[in-house]
């Protein structure tokens, strides 16, 4: 997957990989985070990309790739399910900030797609509307459907955002913005990334 990404993308995600691997090791940094620092995104924002999660407070984005002030634009919603305002969110910062790379990262053991999958009596819910097909996508796996469903999940909506026209996909086209999918372990603190383009056996036969 590396390997087909151009320069901006790569260290963009590499920058993602590395605060993760550390994180994970304990050893976070919680770099540019301090006054100066301060001081310097407030004169303007140059995030070096733009992450789509889950409002879930164990997987807050910044400290999970031990990123500081100004390094992620973030928009997180309930299952990290995009509607108009997350689309314009991204837009804005694809087209107006430069980030080379959006990241739709699930997690496992997500609220969200646990409620989706016992239901409601009566009309469904929004949420649970927009996770049924992930749901429907992850039956009959033989391990943890909830985290396939997930899975599959960000895999959906990054393939939606890249096809969907308008800004994002003119830029995906143009080559100057990529968009792939990421899964969270919440105990073991690891970040898998993924191609919106692997099937749901590839990436979730670890789910």
């Amino acid at each position: 997957m590396k390997s087909e990404l151009p320069d901006l993308a790569l260290k963009a995600l590499e920058a993602l990989i590395d605060g993760n691997e550390r994180f994970k090791a304990g050893a976070s940094t919680q770099a540019r985070q301090d006054p100066a620092r301060r001081s310097e995104v407030a004169e303007g924002q140059h995030p070096r990309a733009a992450i789509v999660g889950c409002s879930d407070s164990r997987v807050a984005p910044e400290i999970v790739f031990d990123q500081g002030l100004g390094d992620v634009f973030v928009v997180r919603t309930a299952g990290n399910l995009v509607d108009q305002l997350g689309v314009e969110s991204l837009e804005y910062a694809a087209a107006h900030l430069g980030v080379p790379l959006i990241v739709v990262m699930g997690h496992s053991r997500c609220g969200a797609v646990e409620a989706a999958a016992r239901g409601t009596h009566g009309r469904p819910s929004a949420i649970q509307s927009a996770l049924a097909p992930s749901l429907e996508a992850a039956k009959g796996r033989t391990r943890n459907r909830l985290d396939a469903a997930a899975r599959e999940n960000a895999r959906m909506i990054a393939a939606a955002l890249e096809s969907r026209e308008g800004v994002l996909k003119g830029l995906v086209d143009e080559g100057s913005l990529h968009i792939l999918g990421a899964f969270y372990d919440i105990e073991r603190g690891t970040v898998e990334f993924f191609s919106h383009g692997d099937s749901l056996g590839a990436i979730s036969e670890q789910a």
